[in-house]
């Protein structure tokens, strides 16, 4: 994409109204713009970002087995009165009627929903275990909305729910859960760590929080320092696999947030704690009958008898790792995207975009690149060199291919974003280190 041609409102200054600073390199850099308290607009370059992370959730859950679907937004409040939720949510649920006086709500969560949806098509035990999952908005009414996409009003979750026979099974389906968030978060190129964590309004008596590391993180976490040693995509496991010591070997490392920190609990010296700020991106949670049960999710088992099936929960906060990401990846320049995240792979910014042989190479670098399939935002605007060279680390991408005094001679400059290492090559040089040759 040719940056003349793309829409990309950045801005200089730091708007007042952001607090931290994703909400404001956000801003900054054009990736949202607010429409409302809570409620934002996704730009090109933020909605690139937005499907790459919802692109690798769907596909860790594809691999871990589930299936995905996709409900509606809007939900019969009759389902939540029978669930005995309707009444004790609170008001950050968006209640309303439509025409003909019928209760509706905005969903803040599908548990009742998706629990309906299987009561009515799944009669017998031969069709369970099944876990299905959707990525799909949200709306709860936040008193007050505050840190940007990190915690707004309407906000895209991908939102799982396993149904099994009995708590051995569940256990199964929430242990694959467990692997495949590990997984998920370091595909993106995050160390994302498991705590135990409280159920809340979803209910049930066994929950992990998935929170990965950032200097401005929401909470103080206490972890052993062998978790930064883990690699969860190097594991020898597989879904099909017994996952009790997969489960055992990274539950047992202790991690906890400050909520739940206790002294001297961890089997080594506090002072040996890797003390730091996390944010969490993710939640799993096993609750049993809490929702089959008032609902009637029932199947007909080997015996002829009922069972009542037995659920768990599993959430990632899509739209919030957008902004969690960049709260653990920045500089004073910008956002440095994890590559696999990234908008744009390379930026090729055209230092003498006047110059008409300069602008002739610059435009063969980026068929080249388009050629190899290689994400590129090619910078070709009549600007002077510091504007480009600000807006590029701005936006964060991980490569830049710089075109300036050495084009005529075949030269460019390349930088990476991460190390802020440049390195004078040839074209060719360049070309093939951002295409992986």
């Amino acid at each position: 994409m040719r940056l003349s041609q793309y829409f990309l409102p950045t801005l200089k200054e730091n708007p007042t109204e952001a607090q931290i600073v994703s909400h404001r390199l956000m801003l900054r850099a054009g990736l949202v713009r607010q429409t409302s308290a809570g409620i934002y607009a996704w730009l090109p370059m933020g909605y690139r970002v937005l499907r790459k992370i919802e692109q690798i959730v769907r596909e860790g859950q594809d691999e871990a087995g589930a299936q995905e679907v996709l409900m509606p937004t809007i939900q019969p409040a009759e389902l939540w009165q029978q669930s005995g939720r309707y009444e004790v949510y609170g008001k950050e649920m968006l209640r309303i009627k439509d025409r003909h006086e019928r209760e509706m709500l905005y969903g803040p969560t599908n548990e009742e929903m998706i629990t309906d949806i299987f009561r009515t098509s799944v009669k017998t035990y031969r069709d369970v275990p099944k876990n299905l999952y959707h990525i799909q908005w949200k709306f709860r009414d936040e008193v007050r909305p505050r840190f940007g996409v990190m915690r707004g009003r309407e906000f895209l979750m991908k939102d799982a729910y396993s149904f099994d026979l009995t708590k051995e099974g569940a256990r199964i389906s929430y242990q694959k859960m467990f692997l495949s968030y590990l997984r998920i978060f370091a595909r993106m190129g995050l160390q994302a760590i498991p705590m135990q964590a409280d159920t809340g309004p979803i209910g049930g008596d066994m929950s992990h929080e998935f929170i990965i590391l950032a200097e401005t993180g929401e909470s103080g976490v206490f972890c052993h320092p062998d978790w930064i040693k883990t690699d969860p995509l190097k594991e020898p496991v597989g879904y099909n696999d017994d996952l009790n010591p997969f489960f055992e070997k990274y539950t047992s490392l202790y991690a906890a947030t400050d909520e739940k920190h206790k002294p001297g609990a961890a089997g080594i010296p506090d002072s040996e704690l890797l003390q730091a700020r996390g944010i969490e991106v993710g939640h799993i949670f096993y609750f049993g009958t809490k929702y089959s049960q008032p609902l009637g999710a029932k199947v007909t088992g080997p015996n002829g008898d009922l069972i009542t099936l037995e659920m768990g929960s599993y959430g990632i906060g899509v739209s919030r790792l957008v902004g969690a990401i960049i709260e653990a990846c920045h500089d004073e320049a910008g956002i440095i995207w994890p590559e696999a995240v990234a908008p744009y792979k390379v930026g090729l910014l055209n230092l003498k975009a006047n110059d008409a042989a300069a602008t002739k190479i610059c435009d063969e670098i980026y068929t080249m690149l388009q050629q190899a399939g290689v994400e590129v935002l090619y910078d070709d605007r009549d600007e002077r060199a510091g504007t480009k060279f600000a807006d590029c680390d701005l936006v964060g991408l991980p490569w830049q291919i710089i075109g300036g005094r050495g084009l005529d001679k075949g030269m460019v400059e390349l930088k990476n974003r991460k190390s802020g290492e440049r390195t004078e090559i040839s074209i060719e040089d360049a070309l093939n280190k951002v295409i992986g040759k």
